[in-house]
Formats: C-alpha cells, structure tokens, sequence
C-alpha cells in the first residue's frame, strides 16, 4: 500500500438493501443457541464472524468446511427452490427462467460475489438461458464456459483454492456421480440412497488433492459425514434465506424461520462434532504440490485401473486388508497419551494448558490458553471425557482463552481462580463459560487443597496480594505443587520475579523443589534465578507460540536451567509434551511433534 484509501462513495442501493438483510438474518439469529445461531449466517450468506472456533474445527476435520462457504450447492437450493414452486404455479419455461434469473441476482447480492458463488452463478445462468430457449442443458459445457469466462476475465482466479474447490467439486458431480449412482442402483441400492452416496463421493474423490496439498492430510470421515449431512442443507438454507427476507418487515417471523432453521443446523453441528472425534479420521500425507500431484495420479490410476471387474475386487480386498490393518493398530495403540503420563503440556500457541490425569477418560486442566480449538484438540487427543477441576492461575487471555474448548462436550465439575479479580474481560469470560456449563466458580489462595485419584494438588502463593509490581496479575498467580504418581510437579502460572522472590522468603529451603517445573511466563526474561536453583527440576516444559512477539522464551533463562540439570522442552517445537513416569529409574519425555505444514498457534 503505498497510500491513504480513496473513498469510492457509498455503496449502491442493492448492497445496501442486502446489508439490512443480512445483519437481520443476524438478528433472527441472536436468540440461538450459540452453536447452531454462529452456522446459520455462515450456512445462508457465508457469514461466519459468529462461529464458534470449535464448530470451524469440527467442520475442518470432518471435511464439511465448504457449508460455510456459500457455493454452488446453494445457489443449486435457492435456485432449485424457485423453480420447484414456479413449476407448481405451472409457469412456462420462460417465466420460471426469469423467476430463477431474479432469484440467482438476488441471492449473489446477498451473499456477495465470492469466487465460487460467481462460479456458480455463472454456470446456472448459463443453464438458464438453455432452459429459456427450451433446449436441453448440457452441464459440463456450461462448467467449461463458466470457468473459461472467469480466468479470462478475472486470471487471479487461477491461483484461488477456494475457486478450484468448487470447479473440482462440480466437476466430480457431473463426471462421477452419475456413473456411480446408476452403477449402485444396477445393484440393488435404493434410487434416492444411491445418490446420496456417490454426490458425496464424487465430490470427496475431485477435491481430494487439493485438500491433502493444502492440509497435509486426508480425510476417511469426509464421505460419511458429508452423507449424513445431506438432508439438513437444504431445509437450513431455504430457511435461513426466509429468515433474512423476512427480517426487515416482520422480524418475529424472521426469529421464528431462525429458529426452524435451528433444528437442521443443529445436526449439522451433531455430524461434525462425532465425526472429528472418531479415532484416526485423519491420516498424514505430504501437504504442497507434491502431496496433491501425488493423491491425484493415485485417484486417476485407480479410477482407470477400477474398470476392468478383476482390479475392482482386488482394490476392494487391499482397501478392506489395510482398514482391518492398520486402523485397529492406531485405535488400540495410537502412541498418544504414552503409558503412565503424569502430565502434559498442551501446544495451544502463546498460552499455557496444562492436563493432569485423574483417571481413565478424567484429568485436572490447569489454565485453557488462548484458543478453544486448540485445547479441545489437546484433550480429545488424551481422550479426557470428564474435568473433576479446572483451575485458572490467572485471567489473562492468554490462559483463559480457551476456556470454552475445556467445556466442550464435556463434564467440568469445578472451577477455581485466583482471588485477584484482574483482567476483568478474564474473569467475565471463566465466569460466563462456567454457568453455561453449569460448573462452581470458587476463588482458591494459598493454602488451598485438592486430591482426586493419583492427583494431589496444593497452592503455594501467592502467599500475600503483591501490589505496584511490573504486572500485578502475573505476580498474583495462582503457584501450584501437584504430586502424581509420586512426581512432583510446580506449575508456576506467569509469576514474575517479585512472586518468586515472595515464595522463597515464605517457604522452607525444599519448599519449591520439584522434579517438573511448568517454566513462569512462557520462558520470559522475568525470574529470579535463586527460585529456578531451589526449584531444579529435572524436565521443564516452557508452553509458549511460534514466532511470538514477545522475544519468549528467554535464551539465558533455558541456559540456566539447562546448567542445573534439567531437560528443557518446548510446544512451539515439540509440539504437546508428555512426562511420563518411568520405572525405579524416574522420568522420561515423550514429544507428540508439530506436523508438517503446521505450527502451534
């Protein structure tokens, strides 16, 4: 940019007319659960400011992002929608190509002319004026021109995943599906089943290569959960479209479309959230060109290779082997949690999340970071099902985040929280999550106990209020000593050098000593280093972000304790950490790594 912005002017009159509605389909939405009230906008007009980071990342992985990013199926409903009842009030074919040309106008208005919403506007109004003439439509020419009028006026195009996606998706519905739906039908299968799963399908297979070169994954729950989710699109877009029509001139009927809307929007969320936790519904691949050139050649081999019966058998019974194969092996052992865990550090980015187990399927959480997706996929991955505690140290962002991750789906009985009241966004955002989820907020200080199964829990400091330091929240942390297994464990919150120096004037000599030390503040320049000596652990885990601005965590601080003895471990590049208790001999670490192409946070 090498300028101020130049005012344009104010929007036309049709932008303006599709903003009242969409911000009134966001009113209709309000009185909804927040879950299924954050994927209604995205569903009808690709809206998506509203929703909630945990549903994004149920819909990633489960392969059914593209309902949030308004396409060719919707613009497929609405048009399809018209045309149904214009053929009711038995119209002829060029009345109802102009209801249909109104209705594809209208709604791009709405929605905004996206590249895959211009896509798809495109190929139907050129399916349209076949319509109109009375001549049959020819579906791939009209893709083929669609596409070929996009590039040439708009090259940028080219390069946009987004637009590929839907091109391929559209491609794979009109070269496959309809193969595959009469192919299941010769079979037995039922017509209208038959086509629920090759659409699917076809367009999982299409699409397949560019997601594995941009996600460096492949999905084995996109297909089903896609098919299941197939009877809930429609009613939700239909309905939500009504609810933002409606909005202007009588918002009750728009609220009571919402809440209809509500119903399919809520399996919606149901598919995603089962999909994502089924165990080894993602498999690694090589992300880039590379990994998409890959699964590409792969998918055409096979898709030559599968007509000739004898090849269709023997893929059949190599796809059956390796599923019976390999996917016990990564049920029964995953490699993750390891055996005999006592804590880990979670890689949420620039935060701290910090998991204790209580039991098979329960563990203690200390702090939440900075994202819900990020400690949610921390949990479901040690396969915590029930919260006994959640314990804040403190309320800044940074640990408090996330805190509507550790409720997700699951039963937190408890909360605690430092008696010092600031930041107050923290505090309001730990009291909000907990009374929707029906959770005890309670202050803890010093003093204070816990014990459940193995997990012995006691709170060191602050011992006093610490007022006028560098940040009086860091330095009233919550300081823990957790004793699992027979480990000792000090999580030190972001206390900061006046806390540790309090602690040390306040505690006897081994009062702090430790075999694990969760390192203050992200590894910051900020301890004192008489604590980090009466401390000397043999592992410190250092949760902290990739790349942060904060210059954490400090190279002398790891120095040091690196001289004292202890094994230095970090998320941002071990990815989630594990202390695992050994035999007679003590400890051990296990690195669950960063993936390739990702980077915590």
């Amino acid at each position: 940019v090498r300028g101020p912005p130049t005012p344009n002017g104010p929007p036309p009159w049709s932008q303006r007319a599709a903003g009242t509605l969409r911000a009134g389909l966001q009113r209709a939405c309000e009185p909804l659960p927040d879950e299924q009230g954050g994927l209604l906008p995205g569903l009808v007009v690709g809206d998506t400011s509203r929703l909630l980071p945990t549903v994004e990342e149920d819909f990633r992985t489960t392969g059914m992002t593209h309902l949030n990013a308004v396409s060719g199926s919707n613009v497929a409903i609405v048009v399809g929608a018209v045309l149904l009842l214009a053929r009711w009030a038995r119209a002829g074919p060029r009345l109802a190509a102009g209801l249909c040309v109104l209705a594809l106008v209208g709604f791009v208005i709405l929605v905004r002319p996206s590249p895959s919403v211009v896509r798809a506007a495109t190929m139907g109004a050129i399916g349209l004026a076949a319509l109109a003439a009375g001549r049959p439509r020819a579906a791939l020419p009209a893709l083929a021109a669609a596409v070929a009028a996009l590039v040439l006026f708009d090259p940028d195009l080219a390069g946009d995943p987004g637009f590929a996606l839907s091109v391929l998706a559209t491609a794979g519905l009109l070269l496959l599906a309809p193969g595959w739906r009469d192919g299941l039908r010769r079979r037995g299968v039922p017509p209208g089943f038959a086509e629920a799963l090759a659409v699917p399908a076809a367009a999982q297979l299409a699409c397949g290569p560019v997601v594995a070169g941009i996600s460096g994954t492949v999905s084995l729950v996109a297909v089903p959960a896609n098919l299941l989710a197939v009877p809930a699109i429609a009613p939700a877009t239909v309905l939500g479209v009504a609810a933002a029509v409606l909005s202007p001139a009588w918002p009750p009927g728009a609220e009571f479309a919402a809440w209809l809307a509500s119903w399919p929007a809520w399996w919606l969320v149901t598919v995603a959230r089962y999909g994502a936790r089924l165990p080894a519904g993602t498999l690694p691949w090589p992300d880039g060109a590379p990994g998409a050139l890959l699964l590409a050649g792969l998918t055409v081999a096979l898709l030559i290779a599968t007509r000739r019966p004898v090849v269709r058998r023997l893929v059949a019974v190599v796809a059956v082997a390796v599923v019976a194969g390999t996917l016990p092996v990564r049920l029964v052992a995953g490699g993750w949690p390891p055996e005999g865990w006592v804590a880990v550090a979670c890689a949420v980015g620039q935060g701290d999340a910090l998991v204790l187990p209580v039991a098979a399927g329960r563990a203690v959480v200390v702090d939440a970071g900075p994202d819900p997706a990020a400690v949610d996929g921390c949990l479901r991955r040690l396969g915590v099902r029930e919260v006994p505690l959640l314990l804040f140290s403190h309320f800044h962002v940074d640990h408090t985040g996330g805190v509507a991750g550790v409720f997700r789906g699951r039963r937190v009985a408890a909360v605690r929280t430092p008696q010092w009241p600031e930041p107050a966004a923290g505090r309001d955002l730990v009291r909000a999550a907990a009374a929707a989820g029906g959770a005890a907020v309670a202050p803890a200080a010093a003093g204070w106990a816990y014990r459940d199964g193995g997990v012995e829990l006691v709170v060191l400091g602050p011992p006093y209020p610490l007022r006028g330091t560098r940040s009086d929240p860091n330095n009233n942390s919550l300081v823990l000593r957790a004793t699992v297994a027979g480990v000792r464990i000090l999580l030190a919150g972001d206390a900061e050098t006046e806390e540790q120096r309090a602690l040390l004037d306040r505690m006897p000599p081994d009062g702090v000593r430790a075999d694990v030390l969760k390192v203050a503040h992200h590894g910051s320049a900020y301890q004192e280093p008489a604590f980090l000596d009466a401390v000397r652990p043999s592992v410190a885990l250092v949760p902290v972000g990739v790349d942060n601005s904060y210059g954490h965590p400090n190279e002398a601080v790891l120095a040091r304790l690196v001289r004292g003895g202890a094994r230095v471990l970090r998320t941002d590049t071990d990815g989630d950490v594990a202390v695992v208790r050994g035999g007679d001999d003590g400890m051990a670490v296990v690195v669950r790594g960063v993936p390739p192409g990702r980077r915590p946070g």
